[in-house]
């Protein structure tokens, strides 16, 4: 019996040595965090393929990175509990009322005194490193282009915090507008930008001084941003009006006005800046809009695609699913389906392309 004991132990260090082996050669490699499923599923975007999960996240929307830094900064929808400290172990659920709270104008929010918590995930180690409190629960996250700061955005709170990804703390908390929702920094980042869905603006943050410098008009309800290819044009999804605006980031005005689906939320740019892509949730559609020409061309894609990242080089995007466990892979010259990544459990939020 002993020796069986020892056979079995054996053999699941292999395996789990053998599973992070596999994430550290595999390139490039997505990380999906899967709200109340509690995880990050990781897929080998070679193959479209889950070749591991990393636990120990409670309810995490957002997720990001940058390719100067060894981390993943995971959000947190779970508050902490009395007492809790760095090391919150009992995963709890948020409602889809209260998930609706962090979206724009819903008047039953959830109270700014929920203090969370950031997870610093390792990824080749496979686990989650360190946790950092912070003030509100996190919605999404954006890690700065030197790999130095993380930014949690507290849609309940109005505002975001910056955290020291070497001091390990918070550094800085600024108010910026009523429902905050998304975070973007600039290509040099030395700005980063919050969409306020509530107030239908823009926080233009100069990060030398983590101070608000700007605000910009943007259109209904913004919510999900992504950059231009070359850091001049800042898209932004607009989910009160159905449309994306395109704002001019040095003169800060809206120079284009795109129209798409109903409830647009996740959107990308191609690697060549020739495509945006958008997926409307409410209305079951992903649209691709010609940027040079503004001609569209939309698929039906059900049920509520949701999240939706391009991976560059690679030919492909990636759009998830607010009502089934799975991702549609998708090409982008014909806008069909060319595969779809079953997750077995939870909802796909803010997906992460890595280089390992």
């Amino acid at each position: 019996m002993l020796g069986e004991g020892l056979y079995m132990i054996k053999l699941n260090i292999f395996l789990i040595v053998s599973l992070f082996s596999a994430i550290a050669m595999a390139e490039p490699l997505m990380y999906v965090p899967t709200g109340n499923a509690n995880d990050i599923v990781v897929i080998d975007l070679q193959t479209d393929q889950i070749i591991g999960r990393i636990d120990e996240l409670e309810n995490a929307h957002g997720l990001s990175t940058s390719p100067n830094t060894d981390y993943l900064v995971a959000g947190s929808m779970k508050p902490l509990e009395s007492g809790e400290a760095s090391s919150p172990n009992k995963p709890a659920a948020v409602s889809e009322a209260e998930h609706a709270s962090h979206h724009s104008g819903d008047a039953r929010r959830i109270p700014s005194s929920n203090k969370s918590y950031l997870s610093i995930v390792h990824p080749k180690h496979g686990h989650v490193m360190q946790r950092v409190a912070v003030r509100s629960l996190t919605h999404h996250t954006a890690v700065s282009p030197d790999g130095k700061f993380a930014v949690a955005v507290h849609s309940g709170a109005g505002g975001v915090s910056i955290v020291d990804l070497q001091k390990m703390q918070v550094v800085s908390s600024l108010a910026t507008g009523q429902f905050p929702n998304y975070a973007v920094f600039s290509k040099a980042g030395d700005r980063l930008y919050v969409s306020n869905a509530g107030v239908d603006t823009l926080s233009e943050i100069d990060t030398n001084q983590w101070k608000v410098v700007r605000e910009l008009k943007a259109g209904k309800r913004p919510e999900h941003m992504v950059l231009g290819v070359y850091g001049r044009t800042l898209y932004v999804a607009n989910k009160g009006d159905a449309s994306v605006t395109a704002i001019d980031l040095a003169s800060g005005e809206i120079k284009q006005i795109f129209s798409v689906g109903s409830k647009p939320h996740g959107l990308d740019v191609s690697d060549d800046g020739r495509w945006l892509f958008v997926a409307s949730k409410k209305a079951g559609l992903v649209t691709r809009v010609n940027l040079a020409t503004g001609e569209q061309y939309s698929v039906e894609l059900k049920p509520a695609p949701y999240h939706l990242t391009y991976v560059d080089g690679h030919n492909k995007f990636y759009v998830s699913s607010r009502k089934v466990a799975k991702i549609w892979v998708m090409e982008p010259a014909s806008m069909t389906v060319k595969s779809t990544i079953d997750l077995g459990r939870g909802v796909a939020h803010q997906m992460v392309v890595r280089d390992e």
